[in-house]
């Protein structure tokens, strides 16, 4: 064994539990094995194993200098550097508490995050995030990431004050019989760019899609409540506009019912959603509709008629694996039944209604739990490779979705919470609402962009209706999207914008030269930007908490 690894293991054979300390234990053994910064490892059981907690661990000597970074468990999920000394505090214990018992439970209440199924860290010093994380010092970093999520979920913690740092794997689930491997893992270091450029070729998943678009959607100014009247307007007023608008999205509140795709709401949409597919083409826009596919709500007539297609809990009931809608649950993507459901709903939006573009979000729901023997982190990875099959060659903006599972698999993905009219911090969980997380994951996940996928940060705001902002808050949001986003929307009906409006329009619009030398917290709370556009040294401060721009 290399001695610059030691284990922290916790497993079951039977009802017995035993703990582990190294590669050779009574009930399995451990091939460990490292070549080129690439650690591989595979557990021989000696017969029915499961594990509790799986913890590798590595001596790593942090300094007062680093910034550390973590990865958030999915799309919303806050993701951002750290100081040594400081503390992970987005989630509060009274809200923890919540969300595991009684009623916040029973609703799925944070199913959409890790909170459920691993602890959070309650002192400074201690930071976790899944699949990957650095330790910056200056523009060089280390990179410490999964090759991998189809044996597990692979989580990374930083402990400063050990000096160590944790690889774990959540394996919740799986009971091994035979040789299997558990692990594949990178080191990598080096300037920024060029590191994560050397990791996603060690990860072997090249980017779909590399261009930048600039488009409509309608959730931010009428959430579920469009019509086809009021997707004609909006359509309309960008027609007769100069600014160019490469695609236009049907959000949530076509359909009946989440659940039923095909089944469109007649008294919002009359004519159907081929025709409003056509008008866009005739726009000169893709066409952009949003589905959740693995969700179901316990009203929808996919849920009355096929319950047994939907995942459940331990005693064979339903499982509720969000709170949206009242509470909704997801298709077990094993289930013939559900595979091929979900293959005629893409068939028919993609081939017989004609859109070119699927939003597809709350993707989380498919591995709330293990299942069948496998853990989330392979559920995971099998629904997002079955999704893009059912897609085939038409474009997926991912939302909702565990960041590494997705690699490659979308065109475009969120990397941040939702945006919304008021600056302020809902404060609930994690993958709440929130601009003080949009504008922080936008600017510290933008090393996905380009290499896992073409980055969405989410919409941004001009218009003055339905607005809590001021419009510099609103330009603050326009700037960071133009600087760090490839996918750039508004949910604005553009024929109310004035000269100033539209100016601002073009100006985040445009395409443009831009290269960013440093991001990074200032001091807390404050972020600072210096970036050179079209051969131009730039420069911003703002404080992520209130959107004040300095």
């Amino acid at each position: 064994m290399n001695n610059k690894y030691s284990f922290d293991i916790v497993y079951k054979v039977g009802n017995k539990k035993y703990s582990c300390t190294s590669t050779e234990c009574d009930h399995f053994s451990l091939v460990l094995s490292e070549k080129d910064n690439v650690l591989s490892l595979s557990i021989l059981p000696k017969g029915a194993v499961s594990f509790e907690k799986f913890n590798i661990i590595t001596p790593y000597a942090f300094n007062n200098n680093n910034k550390i970074f973590v990865n958030g468990y999915q799309s919303w999920t806050d993701s951002m550097e750290y100081e040594p000394s400081w503390k992970m505090t987005e989630l509060s214990r009274s809200m923890e508490f919540y969300i595991k018992h009684s009623f916040g439970k029973s609703m799925g209440l944070a199913k959409s995050g890790d909170s459920t199924f691993w602890s959070f860290p309650r002192k400074s010093g201690v930071f976790y995030g899944w699949s990957y994380g650095y330790v910056r010092t200056e523009n060089n970093i280390d990179i410490f990431g999964s090759l991998t999520e189809k044996y597990g979920y692979t989580v990374v913690t930083f402990d400063c004050n050990t000096n160590n740092i944790i690889i774990s794997k959540e394996l919740e689930g799986v009971t091994y019989t035979k040789e299997s491997k558990l692990l594949e893992f990178a080191f990598v270091s080096g300037e920024y760019d060029t590191a994560f450029d050397e990791y996603f070729k060690l990860i072997g998943i090249p980017c779909r899609e590399t261009k930048r678009r600039c488009g409509y959607t309608t959730w931010y100014n009428y959430y579920g409540n469009i019509t086809e009247a009021i997707v004609n307007n909006d359509l309309g007023s960008i027609v007769n506009q100069d600014t160019k608008f490469d695609c236009f999205q049907i959000d949530d509140g076509y359909q009946q019912a989440i659940g039923d795709w095909l089944i469109t709401d007649k008294k919002k949409f009359p004519n159907g959603m081929k025709v409003i597919a056509d008008n866009i083409h005739k726009s000169g826009m893709i066409a952009g509709l949003w589905l959740a596919p693995f969700a179901g709500v316990p009203h929808s007539e996919l849920f009355k008629n096929h319950p047994d297609w939907f995942i459940k809990d331990k005693k064979g009931r339903p499982y509720k694996t969000g709170h949206n809608w009242g509470g909704f649950y997801s298709l077990d993507i094993y289930n013939e039944g559900a595979r091929e459901y979900i293959k005629h709903c893409f068939d028919v939006v993609l081939n017989e209604w004609g859109y070119d573009l699927v939003k597809l979000d709350f993707l989380y729901g498919a591995c709330v739990l293990p299942m069948h023997n496998k853990s989330r982190g392979e559920i995971m990875t099998d629904a997002m490779d079955f999704i893009r099959e059912c897609v085939g060659d038409k474009m997926i903006l991912g939302c909702g979705v565990p960041m590494f599972p997705a690699f490659g698999k979308v065109d475009y993905c969120r990397i941040g919470a939702d945006i919304t009219e008021n600056w302020v911090n809902k404060n609930t969980i994690r993958e709440d609402c929130s601009n003080p997380h949009a504008t922080s994951n936008s600017i510290f996940r933008r090393h996905l962009d380009g290499r896992a996928w073409m980055n969405d940060p989410d919409v941004f705001f001009l218009r003055e209706e339905n607005m809590k902002m001021t419009f510099d808050q609103r330009l603050l949001i326009a700037k960071i999207n133009s600087i760090f986003g490839s996918l750039l929307f508004i949910s604005d009906d553009i024929k109310n914008y004035n000269n100033k409006q539209k100016q601002a329009l073009i100006d985040t619009f445009a395409n443009k030269d831009i290269n960013v030398k440093k991001a990074e917290f200032s001091k807390k709370d404050i972020i600072k930007v210096d970036y050179i556009e079209d051969g131009q040294e730039k420069s911003f401060s703002f404080n992520i908490r209130n959107g004040e721009q300095y």
